[in-house]
This record gives structure tokens, sequence and C-alpha cells, in this order.
């Protein structure tokens, strides 16, 4: 295979991604083109690339998901090689046949094996051929609703929905009971028909107890596949990633080399070419065992976690991308690949844990990562976080001679994130971190759903946090910095005879009034931050603590107010609807279906009542705070 030196590379993608292979390029010489929507104008990945070209609007499939756009931008730049990143167009055939037809350097994988891997039906079937172990299931053709209801019901509940040209957690749904099959088919073929113009679905046993282990293949156009170990990406929440590390806990000798075997021939069976990662389930209930592990899927791509297998094998796989697509050999062998260490992967994203994860938006007026652990991020302080894309903000990777340091190195990171007034799940990647169970190596996928309440119950300052909100605000008063702190606002508190008084600041957090005492002894929380609008903000524990000197204004939060009233929290397309007004519902009955940032995000009823009015219909698109509904009190 005959390729001309790569010379300048477009990445076809933004954030995180982008970023990553530029530095890469950078490393090797060669030059980079970024491409942009209107939204990213003055995103970073548009600053790191020698050239940045505008591609469309901020909606994706006006941009991003544009191929003619993105392969005339290359022409225009001089580039002449694209690298896909992740998601878009990455697993697109279509896309990478376009490519390679201008005249331009894929770097990725043959189209034909993207078309083999893509289709999970069509992908099963092509393992069983190999002799790959598959889980059972339902692959038909026949897409009738009662058809799979049938089949769900012959394989037996619980089953998982998954849309055949899925990836990424989206477009599947786990279903427990037969009752609940036809809604949760609806809302995966909708999720499936958005992110993949695709609604096919096919249906697989659910394994009670299980764990995602995954095996990164490479392989290369003079007929050389290898395998750089496995990872374990079993810590998930409605199926998506939340922390992946390397090796996998509690994985031997025999069962490595019985599922890294396997990815090998799934590869050689499609003739792959380049970075890809074969997935595999596997039954937890008695431990990793080689007979009860078996292919899910393969993702034709670089994945969001390649960090972790980049930290254990000393390895730069965007390099390894480069040089197999300008026609190189493997730069190794299989005997030459060694693993070192344990590390751990945690994605950031802009969502709020505490208001059932719904994604964040706005702008960064503060952000800071920790230096004590690898940080790939997309973002930078002032930038904004918008609804058009993933919520994923950063990824932090911590390396460690042993799993139980990496875990300890990544769990004090995540305690460490510093990110105002966009929320972010940092607090609940550091719990999660922290579990005892998943410590001692006891996870499956189903760890955080299990542990979901005490994961995501509201955090409490420490003293600590509370001394140093009450320094801060004393501070600010004696300065004249906040005009919302009205003066006297200190207190004396415990006076006793033959002691010295305590001052004592009643401050307010979460609308709820605290007493807080300045000490000098507290341990003092990593930050605080006072802002314009005299908010004191106190960084703890991967939370951040907002106190006011003064009663909170009424909510303006755009969540579920006393009156009933359901608002939007972001902006997005209204994608179902369950109820109608008339209709009786309960406290957390689900009312309508909002779609943003790639994910459905169902709203619930406050509390019992009757839906007074219902504002929207499908299809809708609302603005965050929008009205949505009307409740009345029982």
């Amino acid at each position: 295979m005959a390729v001309a030196p790569i010379t300048s590379i477009l990445v076809a993608n933004r954030g995180e991604i982008a970023r990553r292979v530029f530095a890469t390029a950078r490393r090797m010489g060669i030059a980079t083109v970024a491409v942009f929507s209107e939204a990213d104008a003055d995103a970073p990945h548009v600053h790191d690339a020698d050239q940045a070209v505008l591609i469309g609007p901020a909606a994706a499939r006006e941009s991003y998901l544009v191929g003619d756009k993105i392969i005339a931008a290359a022409r225009h730049a001089g580039a002449d090689a694209i690298h896909p990143g992740y998601g878009f167009l990455s697993e697109n055939a279509d896309f990478a046949e376009a490519v390679m037809a201008a005249g331009l350097t894929w770097i990725g994988p043959p189209p034909a094996a993207i078309r083999a891997m893509g289709l999970k039906d069509a992908a099963k079937a092509l393992m069983q051929a190999a002799g790959v172990p598959v889980t059972p299931g339902y692959l038909g053709a026949d897409q009738d609703a009662k058809t799979l209801a049938r089949e769900a019901a012959q394989i037996g509940y619980p089953v998982l929905i998954k849309a055949v040209a899925g990836g990424g957690g989206k477009g599947m749904r786990l279903v427990e009971a037969g009752a609940d099959f036809d809604a949760a088919l609806a809302s995966c073929q909708r999720e499936a028909k958005a992110s993949f113009g695709d609604d096919r679905v096919l249906l697989e046993t659910y394994v009670t107890r299980p764990r995602h282990i995954e095996v990164q293949v490479f392989g290369d156009a003079h007929g050389n596949v290898v395998h750089l170990f496995e990872r374990d990406c079993s810590l998930q929440r409605r199926h998506q990633k939340v922390i992946e590390e390397a090796p996998a806990p509690g994985m031997d000798a025999a069962t490595r080399a019985a599922v890294t075997s396997a990815a090998v021939k799934a590869a050689q069976a499609v003739g792959y070419r380049g970075a890809g990662t074969v997935e595999f389930i596997a039954d937890a209930s008695e431990g990793l065992r080689p007979d009860r592990i078996w292919f899910m899927e393969m993702n034709t791509r670089l994945q969001v976690e390649h960090p972790v297998t980049e930290m254990v094998t000393g390895l730069d796989l965007v390099e390894w991308q480069i040089r197999v697509a300008s026609g190189e050999p493997l730069p190794l062998t299989q005997d030459q690949i060694t693993l070192t260490g344990h590390a751990v992967e945690a994605r950031l994203y802009a969502e709020n844990p505490a208001s059932g994860f719904l994604p964040s938006t706005g702008v960064l007026e503060h952000f800071r990562l920790p230096p004590t652990v690898r940080a790939d991020s997309g973002v930078e302080e002032g930038g904004r976080i918008t609804p058009f894309y993933d919520p994923m903000i950063a990824k932090l990777i911590a390396h460690g001679e042993t799993r139980e340091q990496a875990l300890a190195d990544l769990a004090q990171a995540c305690d460490a994130v510093e990110v105002w007034p966009v929320k972010t799940n940092a607090g609940f990647l550091a719990r999660c971190l922290e579990e005892p169970s998943f410590i001692a190596g006891d996870v499956d996928t189903g760890f955080i759903a299990r542990r979901l309440d005490d994961l995501t119950a509201p955090a409490e300052p420490s003293p600590a946090a509370l001394a140093a909100a009450a320094a801060a605000a004393m501070i600010a008063d004696d300065s004249g910095l906040s005009e919302a702190m009205p003066s006297p606002w200190r207190e004396l508190a415990g006076f006793r005879l033959n002691a010295p008084p305590e001052t004592a600041v009643r401050l307010f957090l979460h609308g709820k009034p605290v007493l807080a005492r300045p000490s000098e002894t507290a341990a003092a929380p990593r930050s605080v931050l006072l802002t314009d609008d005299g908010e004191i903000i106190v960084f703890e524990a991967g939370e951040a603590f907002a106190f006011l000197s003064h009663p909170p204004a009424a909510d303006r939060d755009g969540g579920p107010a006393a009156d009933g009233q359901i608002r939007s929290p972001m902006p997005g397309k209204v994608t179902g609807l369950t109820v109608k007004a008339g209709d009786t519902v309960t406290k957390g009955q689900p009312l309508l279906t909002l779609e943003a940032m790639k994910m459905e995000h169902a709203l619930t009823a406050p509390f019992d009542g009757t839906v007074s009015e219902l504002s929207v219909e499908v299809g809708a698109q609302v603005s965050e705070g929008a009205v949505l509904a009307k409740l009345t009190a029982s």
C-alpha cells in the first residue's frame, strides 16, 4: 500500500478530540486544519489549529455532519488527510469513501470494515461465522412492533433494545417487563432516528450482572493485527460510560487470552486497518471467566477512553493511526507491547447530578482543572457550553503503579475541579471513585443505578467550607466589595463568661439560612470565588457551594416551581408527551420528553395533581425557561 506522506491533517470534529489529534500532529511536524460551526467560532480547537474553516450553522446536521462541506474545507486549506475523531462522521462509510475519492488520505478503517461492523445485527452474524461468541437475541429484519414484542417475550425479560446503527450508549433501552416494552421501543427508535438516521433495532438477552470489557485493536495494510490489552468500562449511567480503566480488575491470564484473541479474530474477519475497539459483555456473577464473555459490537474509530490504554502501554494511539494511514506497518509486534501499572479515566460533564443529570449550559466564568493528572479538555475559562453538542467538557486520567493508587489520585483530582456557574458531575465522579465496593473491584454496569440516591444526594459543605465562606464574607464586607451584604450583618453567638465570644455570619445556602463561623484552625478548602452578584462560591470535593448574605430571590432556575409551572431546563425539542390536559398525575410521573445535547430527558411531575394546561406539542422547539405545562395540586 503506497501512500504519500501526510503533511497536513484536517480533523472533522470539534472540542477535546480535535485538540488531542492536533497535539500529536504538531509533535510529528504535520500541519493542522480545524473546522468549526458558527457556535464554535471562538472555541479552543479553532485557535489550536494552523488554519480553521467555517462549515456552517450551529446545528451539527448543517455543519459537522455534512461531509461535502468538510471535504471542501480540506481542499480549501490544502490538507491531504482527514481524521474523523469520534462521533459525527467517524463511522460513516460513505463519508470515508468520499474522502478517499477526493484524493485525500482517510485516517480510519476501510469503508468495508465500517459497514461490516456498523450494523449490529449484521456484525453479530459475521462474528458468529468467524467463531466469535455472541450474546443470544433477535437479529431479524422484521421490525414490526408486535413482532419485536413477541421476540422479546420469547427471549425472556429483562431484555435490551439496541439501535442497529447505534453507538455511544444512544438508542439503547433496558426493559424489565413486557408492559414497558412498547414505550421503551418507541423512545429507543426516536433516539436512534435522531442520532443515526436509522430506527431499526435488535434485541439481546440482558445479563443481570454484566461487565463491559473492551479490547483495543490495531491493524495495518500489511496484514498485521495486534491488541493493546483490555479496558473495563462497566461504570455506566443510562448506558453511557462514566469511568473507564485498564487493565480490567479481576482479569486473569486465561480470560485475557480468550477475550484478546477473540478481538483480534474479529478484526481479522473484516480486514481491519487502524484503531478499533471490540466490545464484549461479561457475566460477572461468578467473576470473569473465558466462557462467559460475548461479543457485543465493534467501534470502528478511536474511542473516547483511549487515554487509559495510552497510559498503561506508553504509546500514542493517534500517532499509530497516522502512521498506519500513511501505509507504514504497525510500529510494534504483539510481543513488544507491554502493560505497565493501572490507569483510570473519568468523564467530566456539564450536567447537574442533583437534578437528574440535566445538561448545564452557559459561560465558564471560572474553570480550573487539577495539574496532578492528565486532563484532556475541549474548553477553557471564558468559553461557553452550548446545547448543540455533547456535554462532555474534559477527561481526567490518572496512572499509578497499582489500581488503588490510580483510583485515589483520580478521586483527589475530581475533588479539585473548580467550575462556575456551569454545573458539573465532578463531585459525583469523586463519590463513585471512593465507593468501597468499587475500590474492591466489585463492579458491574448496574453499579451506579443501585447506588444512585447516595451518589447524587445533595452535598453539604464541611465545617472548613463554612468557615471559608464566613471569612470571605467578612473580608468582602470590610472591603466594601459586595453591595449585596448589608452591614451590620454579623452577630455574636454563644456569648460566655470568661471566654471570648464567637463571631458568626448568617448566610444562605440553597435558600436556607446557615450560621458560618470563621476559623483559623479549620483546613481551608481549595479556593473561594466572590462573584459580581455578591455570591461567595466555595469549591470543595468537586462541588461549588454558592452562599448568599441575603435571602435568595424567587426560584428562577427553570425547574418545576411551587406554582406547578413545568419549565424547560434547557433549549431543546419536545419528542414525546405522556399526558394531556385534565389528566391526574402523581409525583415523579413522566409528563413529557425533551431532546437536548443528543439525549432524551424526561420531565416529571413535582407533586400529585392535575395537568391544568399543556403548552407544547410533539416536535416543538422550546427555549430555556419556557413554560411547557402547568399542574394544579390535588
